[in-house]
């Protein structure tokens, strides 16, 4: 079992002990940003994406990224030697620091700076043999590409698909589809998969821009496009990406049963094909 213990504005605490000021502005307003790594066989998977989006959130909010790739990459190996996670995630969290509430940025304010880790499975993930989605509204604000702490419209997304007996919730601006609540969003039709582009309406996830190449690698046409819920409804396969779920077929949508309710071929084959990238990257350690 994993120990809890974070890191905290450069100490390692016992989850317990960490602490932030009720006047902290990631609290107050949700001025902070925030990025998700994966951990596989005790090790980081593809850290320096994450780090770098990190820095580009900070760098869009006008917020100092309080330390280095190298200086969070250190400190998050400690993390997984500290707490013993072997598969799962680190989260990430800087916000613009502790301030008298005022809307305006304070000055001389120095950032607040945590993490932890967490265990979960992934490489056998039992929601690989296919998830239920609902569509909802996206009522997001106008830059989803920042990865900000403000998640509000998210979590009443994902508490939607909560009530409707969902696995998530693909949002939806006037009937195209965005993304998921926490994921990317997929269509496979004639073996061409198709997603959003990279726009300030959708979070550009890693794992989308891995998942991409593998499917052009594999000799998969890639279409960087909007597609519709009507659209979607019709497709051959649907399937969403994360750090921590990888790929996810989706076998129904609104109700309706997509592929004939079982996972499609080319999300079972794209599924594979991440997982046997990651166990590359991160080979199971010898404990001799």
């Amino acid at each position: 079992m994993s120990k809890r213990i974070a890191w905290i504005n450069g100490q390692f605490v016992a989850e317990s002990e960490a602490r932030v000021s009720i006047f902290d502005r990631g609290l107050l307003f949700g001025d902070g940003v925030y990025d998700v790594a994966t951990v596989l066989n005790g090790q980081l998977i593809d850290a320096d994406f994450h780090l770098a989006r990190l820095g580009r959130s900070c760098a869009a909010i006008a917020l100092t990224n309080p330390h280095t790739v190298a200086e969070w990459t250190s400190m998050m190996h400690e993390l997984l030697q500290q707490t013993g996670v072997t598969e799962g995630l680190v989260y990430l969290q800087v916000t613009r620091g502790t301030a008298e509430r005022d809307f305006a940025f304070p000055k001389d304010t120095s950032p607040t700076a945590f993490a932890y880790a967490r265990t979960k499975t992934l490489l056998n993930d039992p929601n690989a043999k296919g998830v239920h989605v609902v569509t909802t509204p996206d009522i997001r604000w106008a830059r989803r590409d920042i990865k900000a702490t403000s998640l509000l419209a998210p979590v009443l997304a994902k508490q939607f698909a909560k009530e409707q007996g969902a696995f998530e919730a693909f949002m939806h601006m006037d009937g195209i589809i965005t993304e998921g609540g926490s994921s990317n969003a997929f269509m496979v039709r004639n073996n061409t998969v198709t997603t959003q582009p990279l726009t300030h309406t959708i979070l550009a996830g890693v794992t989308r821009h891995i998942i991409l190449d593998i499917a052009e690698a594999a000799g998969l046409a890639v279409e960087e496009r909007g597609f519709s819920i009507d659209e979607a409804l019709a497709a051959d396969e649907l399937f969403l990406s994360s750090a921590t779920t990888f790929v996810l077929p989706v076998i129904k949508l609104d109700g309706k049963e997509i592929g004939g309710g079982l996972p499609g071929p080319v999300s079972i084959k794209l599924r594979e094909l991440y997982i046997a990238r990651a166990l590359q990257l991160a080979p199971p350690q010898d404990d001799r």
